[in-house]
């Protein structure tokens, strides 16, 4: 056990040889971590989880010097040294070995707490250049870092496999309390649906020595920036002339080498998906670019989904073990579900992310909640949507809100404004999809031609294609028309003799291949549909 009189002399300024005016204490669940002025002491708790054990003294020294040498790697001039901290002949807890050692204590430099990359970012104080910093030091780390051997067992395939086994296993008393039911089915479809799919690549990684001990931990959390004006004397304020000098990442793990022997890809993808969760997605994208261009590593853009889903669903189990404690409050317990189901949310979009682009036709009648399905979907497998409603109007030159209750077919609906209509949201489709990005087109598609034109363009430019066919009950149709006519922003112009002469003139879909014909009932929620629809579009098995 940590020393009983630990704690408390180590309060004292006393015990420190600097004489601090102010301490601070942090705990973590394995850490004392004690900020004395310019200087930071670090204790070990002797503590004894599934992932580490710190039970004895030989331990603890060993994991101090351990967190030295590896911390040492990317941030030499913080990690100064390992401390013995002694009992005096009279029972006085010191600094030093005293008549015998009771702990050791890791000692840093304190960094500045406005200079964490997560502060800086919330306070928009740093620009996006920062993150071709960040890459560069991560890529020459992760170049010169050792591989092979050991570290190519313990990071290979099996642990990926072991790994995920253990997610699922033991997040399944949390289902339905920090993750929905189908999330978690989803979730798990995914991961073993990728690595079985993905398993010669996966091995291919491990051939090519991609495996590294790593830093293991790498969130915006662990990363300090220095102020380049103060670093090299320069008028140079924040968010300029960055260069990987400046970049200062600690706090490695040191306690588990299964944490830290791990595919560099899986350690661009925590760093990513952190952004992504503090809402940084642009700068997460700009750091994976750059360190693809610094590594020339081309392979990692294939595997950032499925890591970045791997460890946004780690953090969510890690928060939801934390209900367990009974020091939690209600209200604690509230926002640990919260935090935790955000998590468990996010890698439940990387699940559903297509691995190529895709065309999108979310087809249907006016009044079968076609534009809210799509507004469900397209955040989830990352496209944008195009509403030939607005587009229509656009083209016009009127806006989007502006009704026009003409006879179906006639005045702005006829049929030579249609076709240039339909023309156009291929040709700006087409573009995006050029771009590698996904695309929703919300029409009614009631034409067998127009959709054999949208998928020539998907066959022509080698992306995916899935015509979404939305149905529904006549009754909720019918209702959901009637209160469309209240709502003023409302841009289509659907009412029910239209619903009906669209039913009359649509052409059934018999066309397009059975794989990318879905037809979804949305009668259902919004969320039960896009399930549904992912399902079908990964070729899951459909759960009842």
């Amino acid at each position: 056990m940590t020393h009983p009189k630990l704690l408390q002399a180590m309060f004292r300024p006393e015990f420190y040889p600097h004489r601090p005016e102010h301490i601070e204490l942090i705990q973590t669940h394995i850490s004392y971590i004690f900020l004395a002025g310019d200087y930071v002491y670090k204790i070990k708790k002797a503590v004894d989880f599934d992932f580490l054990d710190f039970t004895t003294i030989e331990r603890r020294r060993f994991y101090c010097y351990e967190e030295l040498r590896l911390n040492r790697r990317l941030a030499p001039d913080i990690y100064l040294d390992v401390l013995e901290i002694g009992e005096d002949a009279v029972g006085n807890i010191v600094l030093g070995k005293g008549e015998r050692v009771v702990d050791y204590a890791v000692l840093m430099k304190k960094l500045p707490g406005d200079r964490m990359l997560k502060t800086l970012l919330q306070h928009r104080k740093v620009d996006l250049p920062i993150m071709d910093a960040v890459a560069r030091k991560l890529s020459h780390f992760h170049a010169h870092a050792a591989t092979g051997g050991k570290i190519d067992e313990i990071g290979g395939v099996e642990t990926i496999h072991r790994n995920h086994d253990e997610n699922f296993e033991e997040t399944r008393n949390y289902i339905n309390i920090t993750i929905p039911e189908h999330q978690y089915r989803f979730i798990r479809d995914y991961a073993y649906d990728f690595m079985a799919r993905h398993h010669n690549l996966l091995l291919k990684r491990v051939q090519d020595h991609k495996i590294r001990d790593c830093h293991g931990d790498l969130h915006l959390d662990h990363i300090c920036i220095a102020d380049p004006a103060t670093r090299r004397g320069t008028a140079n304020g924040p968010g300029n002339d960055y260069s990987p000098d400046d970049i200062i990442i600690f706090d490695c793990i040191e306690f588990n080498e299964r944490f830290r022997y791990e595919d560099v890809a899986s350690e661009v993808a925590f760093l990513a998906m952190d952004l992504d969760y503090n809402g940084h997605a642009g700068y997460a994208d700009t750091f994976v670019s750059a360190y693809i261009g610094h590594s020339d590593d081309r392979e990692i853009g294939s595997l950032q989904n499925f890591y970045k889903c791997y460890y946004a669903y780690v953090r969510g189990k890690v928060i939801s073990f934390r209900l367990g404690e009974s020091s939690v409050t209600p209200e604690e317990r509230a926002e640990e579900i919260k935090a935790a189901s955000r998590y468990f949310d996010l890698a439940y979009t990387y699940a559903a992310r297509l691995e190529k682009p895709a065309l999108v036709l979310m087809a249907g009648l006016t009044g079968t909640g076609k534009s809210v399905r799509a507004d469900s979907l397209a955040p989830r497998i990352g496209a944008e949507i195009i509403r030939t409603d607005i587009l229509r109007k656009e083209m016009l030159h009127m806006a989007p809100a502006e009704r026009h209750a003409e006879a179906f077919g006639t005045g702005i609906y006829r049929e030579e404004v249609t076709r240039k209509t339909y023309d156009k949201a291929i040709e700006l489709a087409s573009q995006k999809l050029t771009e590698g990005k996904s695309i929703i087109i919300d029409a009614s598609y009631r034409s067998r031609a127009d959709r054999q034109r949208a998928l020539a363009a998907a066959e022509r430019l080698k992306a995916d294609f899935f015509i979404i066919e939305c149905t529904c009950p006549e009754n909720i149709i019918r209702k959901r028309l009637d209160m469309r006519t209240f709502d003023k922003g409302e841009a289509s112009d659907g009412r029910w003799e239209i619903y009906l002469a669209q039913k009359e003139a649509f052409e059934r879909i018999t066309e397009i291949p059975e794989d990318s014909h879905i037809i979804i009932d949305t009668s259902l929620t919004p969320e039960e549909c896009t399930y549904k629809t992912l399902q079908k579009i990964k070729h899951f098995p459909v759960a009842p």
